[in-house]
């Protein structure tokens, strides 16, 4: 078994302790650990290999992610266990996790793909919708479930709750003045995006969370923005703006024609972290019905999940009525 020597600590120590780092932080730092350059994604991926080896053991791990607001890529250790141990090891309470999950769930159920809900519409998410249910007999809304925390988690809580969120990272403000997801959920929700069909993207078959979707509304297929630039780009003009899946013309704002008709930049991950094997298939969006309630992290990153509830998801054609 490999041993990580000084040079190793100090990469993992940077990611815990800073947080995500953007492509180019983490790849700076790299060098000037291990006298190696970045750019060369073999010994990138070496490197980063034999570091997880090591974390394995403590089921962590460390990985790129994508911000889906703006494209960039990020590096940072994701704790790849959910367990009652490592409930432990968060900051927050039970309300403002089950409030934390209330509002992933409607963003990542959103069939729009917009990505983010209104600060109105999160501050009025119901906790309630959080509980279990797979502990006793009674209804779900029975009101002896419902926890006494929950059901007195004011409004006021929500709100500072929403700001220690965005403060580190889970959620994030969007330039519309929304609530997104922040990069740590893309770091750890990466791998439950797949198990939970979440829709993905036509081109990096990552959960397409934040994507433009085919005008089609019986079409599936979406796309981050980002991939549009790769899919559209100059030299494939030739072939025509056309949905993959179902050929439909596929029509873009000024704003994005302009931006995919640039030289594609590789918005692709390093190919030392390539995108989790899953099938490009669409399916629909369901809610899990076997998630634990995961836990938010302070210093190091925790695993966060799914809530189990059922709520209202917004459709193509309802979000049209609005």
């Amino acid at each position: 078994m490999p041993l990580l020597c000084w040079r190793h600590h100090t990469l993992i120590q940077a990611l815990l302790s800073r947080g995500p780092l953007k492509e180019q932080e983490f790849q700076f730092i790299f060098s000037g650990v291990s006298g190696k350059t970045a750019g060369t994604q073999r010994q990138l991926f070496d490197y980063l290999l034999k570091i997880n080896k090591e974390l394995s053991l403590v089921q962590l791990e460390l990985r790129a992610c994508r911000n889906q607001y703006d494209g960039s890529v990020y590096y940072g250790v994701a704790n790849n266990v959910a367990d009652e141990q490592s409930k432990l090891g968060t900051k927050f309470s039970a309300p403002q996790i089950a409030f934390y999950k209330s509002i992933i769930e409607a963003i990542a159920q959103d069939a729009t793909a917009k990505g983010s809900i209104s600060n109105i519409d999160a501050l009025n998410l119901r906790l309630e919708n959080q509980v279990p249910t797979g502990a006793g007999s009674q209804p779900q809304d029975a009101p002896s479930q419902i926890p006494a925390a929950f059901k007195n988690f004011s409004m006021s809580q929500k709100e500072k709750t929403l700001e220690e969120l965005v403060r580190d990272q889970w959620l994030c403000s969007t330039p519309d003045g929304n609530i997104g997801l922040g990069l740590r959920s893309f770091l750890d929700l990466r791998s439950w995006f797949h198990q939970n069909d979440i829709p993905v993207c036509e081109v990096c078959n990552e959960a397409g969370v934040k994507a433009e979707l085919c005008q089609n509304e019986g079409c599936k297929v979406r796309m981050h923005q980002y991939c549009l630039k790769r899919k559209f780009s100059l030299k494939k003009l030739q072939v025509g703006r056309i949905c993959p899946g179902c050929g439909t013309p596929w029509q873009l704002p000024v704003s994005k024609i302009e931006a995919v008709e640039e030289d594609d930049d590789g918005n692709g991950l390093p190919q030392s972290h390539p995108p989790p094997p899953g099938s490009s298939r669409r399916k629909k969006l369901r809610t899990s019905q076997d998630v634990d309630s995961g836990t938010l992290g302070s210093a190091s990153s925790q695993p966060l999940l799914m809530p189990t509830s059922d709520t209202r998801k917004t459709t193509r054609s309802s979000a049209r009525l609005r």
